[in-house]
């Protein structure tokens, strides 16, 4: 399909599902509500998104396998805040931020696909290291820290105990 790989294809709609319910999720977070069933969508999904990212052949070491490292070590920190600590004082703002950084991540990554896999993206910057992509890139961190500080802020999401 698209002509990708069965695991190009299972990676990218894990991608998408991932910053999907990421963003709602983030913006469920600056409403004060928790929306667990899309904090857990978006978890799961963005976990399997950098894991799949494993599976791809390659001979060294590339940005999409740091930024994988990065997004795992971030969401081991982000899980277990949700899940383990329940959202209890620091915990809260912990999970925030770890989880809004995935999700950065996450659409960092989507914004390189598409200077890399749109035409008309690929003729501005075919190296990835030209003002436009720079410029891009930039604006989409920028979004990202203000969506971060404004969850920190809002989101109460009172804590959840085990039962």
């Amino acid at each position: 399909m698209f002509g990708m790989t069965p695991l190009t294809l299972v990676h990218v709609i894990l991608s998408l599902l991932g910053i999907l319910a990421g963003l709602v999720a983030v913006f469920g977070m600056i409403a004060g509500k928790r929306l667990d069933g899309w904090t857990a969508i978006f978890l799961s999904t963005t976990a399997l998104t950098s894991i799949t990212g494993f599976f791809f052949p390659f001979h060294k070491v590339t940005p999409g396998i740091i930024l994988g490292i990065i997004s795992l070590v971030v969401l081991a920190v982000a899980i277990p805040a949700r899940y383990v600590k329940h959202l209890t004082g620091a915990w809260r703002k912990i999970y925030v931020v770890t989880a809004t950084i995935a999700l950065y991540l996450n659409v960092f990554v989507l914004v390189a696909q598409l200077f890399l896999k749109v035409p008309a993206l690929h003729a501005m910057a075919p190296n990835g290291s030209e003002p436009p992509f720079l410029v891009s890139q930039i604006i989409v961190m920028a979004v990202f820290v203000v969506l971060a500080i404004a969850a920190a802020i809002k989101f109460h999401g009172e804590a959840v105990h085990a039962s």
